[in-house]
């Protein structure tokens, strides 16, 4: 296990779209030998997202050997929906790289089998040769993608109802209404994301710090399912320094040095 402590926000997300980017480069990917890429939503990958699209747009990335699996999806919700992750994903990110919509990868959370879905997704991946490198964030109460508190860390995709705390977080994409929240996802699963060959988890902000302490400090705990990455062999945790307020003294200087 890696922490990478940024000072702030902005340095994270530059140091995060540098290391996908290199992990892009060095792999070299081709027609038939495809880089796979996790990805995750929300606000705290969007600054990563920013770097890399500039990447590309300087001519130092291409995203044309490039397969991406997003981590959720929210049930119910219509495609298009401005607050979908479909749209999210194309609008924050899809539609300024060079990448396949094909080789895009979304659940579908509108499906008429949603187990179905999530079978074929986990099928998918492994047709794609797994992932290469699955990136992700976390909630206050340390979950992943929506493996709220409580799931297993063996889980695989699957329909997942969303916490309370989830659905106050996510409110504020929904002008505050909770009614409008959805209160059920689509997401893979710990054990999804831990197959990955490499995990990068960002966290940042005051707001992840009790999270980011029990996600490196103490021990795996379903009950806060981001813990589970200290037991894969390649996890880098990337946060900014206001991530770090609930850490020891002595595990900031030992990572910092």
């Amino acid at each position: 296990m890696r922490l990478v402590i940024l000072d702030d926000y902005d340095l994270a997300s530059e140091w995060a779209a540098k290391y996908i980017c290199n992990r892009i480069i060095q792999f070299k990917p081709s027609q038939g030998r495809y880089f796979t890429l996790g990805l995750p939503t929300g606000s705290t990958p969007l600054g990563c997202y920013k770097k890399l699209i500039e990447y590309h747009k300087n001519g130092d990335l291409s995203f044309k050997y490039v397969k991406t699996f997003n981590m959720d999806e929210y049930v119910g919700l219509p495609r298009n929906h401005p607050e979908s992750y479909h749209s999210y994903m194309w609008n924050n990110f899809f539609k300024h790289i060079d990448i396949d919509p094909n080789n895009a990868h979304i659940l579908d959370g509108n499906a008429p089998d949603l187990q179905a879905e999530c079978d074929a997704f986990e099928k998918k991946i492994e047709e794609a040769g797994g992932i290469d490198l699955f990136v992700g964030g976390i909630g206050p109460d340390g979950h992943i993608a929506f493996n709220e508190p409580g799931s297993s860390l063996a889980s695989r995709t699957r329909l997942k109802t969303l916490a309370m705390d989830t659905i106050l977080a996510n409110a504020k994409y929904f002008d505050g209404d909770l009614s409008k929240v959805p209160t059920m996802a689509l997401t893979v699963g710990v054990g999804t994301v831990m197959d990955a060959r490499e995990v990068m988890i960002l966290i940042t902000g005051a707001h992840k710090a009790f999270a980011l302490y029990k996600a490196i400090e103490e021990g795996v705990n379903h009950m806060w399912t981001v813990s589970a990455f200290q037991q894969h062999p390649r996890t880098i945790f990337v946060c900014d320094e206001d991530a770090t307020l609930e850490l020891r003294v002595k595990t900031v200087k030992y990572f910092k040095d």
